[in-house]
């Protein structure tokens, strides 16, 4: 895969994790917040800001995805969550992060295990701290073994 085309997706996944808390914070309408990120985040300048370029129909793919295949997606993150835990006690930003991650293992066989862990621990990164980072790699690894 080129180096822009792996940028684009990146910056995808970036936009779909704040696309996902978004929906899950404020339960704007699906179609309303695909049309929002389309023409004003991905690959605009606000405040000064400008963000990258992103591979549009992957964004797509994810927040819609997740979206769909939310209640699995959920279930296959509490099986992988410390005994008494469940996704309502996630911080938000990290429960969007391993529901991106989740679906992209599930369903993008195009996207290897390796790729779909590391592109979310940047994403982490951006958010949280190393601790954090690595309770995502755990999770998604013990996500991974599960459905590949």
């Amino acid at each position: 895969m080129s180096n822009a085309k792996t940028k684009a997706r990146s910056a995808a996944r970036l936009a779909a994790v704040q696309a996902l808390y978004q929906f899950d914070m404020e339960k704007t309408e699906l179609r309303f917040l695909l049309d929002e990120f389309h023409m004003h985040r991905l690959g605009a300048e606000i405040e000064d800001v400008e963000y990258l370029a992103a591979d549009v129909a992957f964004f797509d793919d994810v927040v819609k995805g997740v979206a769909v295949r939310r209640d699995e997606i959920d279930a296959l993150i509490t099986a992988k969550l410390a005994q008494g835990w469940s996704v309502t006690r996630l911080d938000k930003t990290m429960l969007q992060i391993l529901r991106a991650g989740t679906y992209e293992l599930l369903a993008r066989p195009d996207v290897t295990i390796g790729t779909v862990i590391n592109e979310y621990l940047d994403v982490a990164h951006a958010f949280f701290d190393a601790r954090e980072a690595k309770f995502v790699n755990g999770v998604l690894d013990g996500v991974a073994k599960d459905v590949r």
